[in-house]
């Protein structure tokens, strides 16, 4: 099965399954975005057939607005 298919399977079944995805563009591939709860998944589908994924899980752990100052101060440019 080619790369096309096996993505327009995957995305079929996420439908069927009703988990909630966004679609996106990064290199040389499409990149599906999954939240499900206590985790975030990123599933690449490269334009070479391989199928890449990272899974971002959570410890569970609930912060206050002081993490906000902290984003600012760690990621700005």
């Amino acid at each position: 099965m080619d790369t096309f298919h096996a993505l327009v399977r995957f995305l079929d079944e996420l439908d069927k399954r009703k988990i909630h995805y966004s679609l996106g563009k990064i290199r040389d591939g499409i990149l599906i975005e999954v939240a499900v709860p206590g985790q975030r998944w990123e599933i690449e589908f490269m334009l070479d057939g391989s199928v890449e994924i990272e899974k971002f899980i959570s410890s569970g752990d609930i912060f206050g607005d002081e993490e906000i100052e902290m984003l600012f101060r760690d990621f700005s440019n």
